[in-house]
């Protein structure tokens, strides 16, 4: 049985050509990327280490050799960390508690305030399994008659991969689907992120799960929106970690003028307050 660092490793290396890091192509072979042998070269560690590591059956690198990975796959930044942090959810050390358990869901007062502060602007808050838990008015007229707040305690992932309008909501739906997928390696920890997925992936299929373990570390660039109203909305996004609560403040900010237009008129025909999701 593999595991999530082994995966990526995995992953990135079947993405990676030869040709792209000056290593000479050996033809046709069963699996694509790069060869085992390679990488391992690169890394200057055995090809019996790696296949260990990719299958799960050595679950502590040293620091050493994981830098030397991110290296040898040439990796960037945001690669590298997640690329650490896998080691470290591998190795147990992220691990706080036996049983899963269900991610924290209420939102401190002075959070409510600053949202408050927010109005009639578009923000949320929210953690890494995709739970909103907060909103403003601003951000309920952008996604009033799309579905996401239908729910008593709305998901943003649940509703991407299993609510057939979130397909033509989100422009870009591959990439909001990879953002959500990789959120979840990202939850307080590797239990409650067992915990969501366990319950989501039944009804999200195999789409959702190849996601998952593919562990593409998304660009997140400005979000398109195909608004059901008829207007095309362009959204950039300000994101406030907040890591006591494990969760975190998103702002959305018109891109452009024509969604700046289309927004002040979604707010006209919505009136409505923050709401507070416990």
């Amino acid at each position: 049985m593999g595991t999530p660092l082994g995966d990526f490793v995995r992953a990135k290396r079947d993405s990676i050509q030869p040709e792209s890091l000056g290593l000479p192509n050996h033809g046709r072979r069963r699996s694509p990327g790069l060869r085992r042998l390679d990488l391992a070269t690169r890394a200057g560690i055995s090809v019996e280490y790696l296949t260990r590591m990719e299958q799960g059956r050595d679950r502590n690198p040293s620091v050493a050799v994981v830098n030397a990975l991110a290296d040898a796959l040439s990796l960037d930044a945001a690669e590298r960390n997640h690329l650490r942090y896998l080691a470290k959810i591998t190795g147990g050390a992220c691990v706080a508690h036996t049983q899963p358990a269900p991610p924290r869901r209420e939102v401190r007062p002075t959070v409510l305030d600053t949202l408050r502060l927010l109005e009639p602007g578009i923000a949320m808050v929210t953690n890494r399994l995709g739970d909103v838990l907060a909103h403003t008015s601003g951000y309920a007229s952008v996604m009033n008659g799309t579905g996401l707040l239908d729910a008593d305690t709305p998901n943003l992932t649940r509703y991407v991969f299993t609510d057939p309008r979130a397909r033509v909501f989100f422009a870009d739906w591959d990439d909001v689907a990879d953002q959500q997928a990789f959120d979840l390696w990202l939850a307080p920890s590797v239990e409650s992120s067992e915990w969501f997925s366990t319950e989501l992936a039944p009804v999200a299929g195999p789409d959702f799960t190849r996601r998952l373990h593919r562990h593409v570390v998304p660009q997140r660039g400005d979000l398109r929106l195909d608004h059901p109203s008829g207007y095309e909305l362009r959204l950039t996004r300000e994101v406030l970690e907040l890591p006591s609560d494990a969760q975190q403040l998103v702002v959305f900010l018109p891109a452009d003028e024509q969604t700046a237009q289309a927004v002040d008129q979604l707010r006209h025909r919505s009136r409505g307050g923050l709401r507070a999701i416990s």
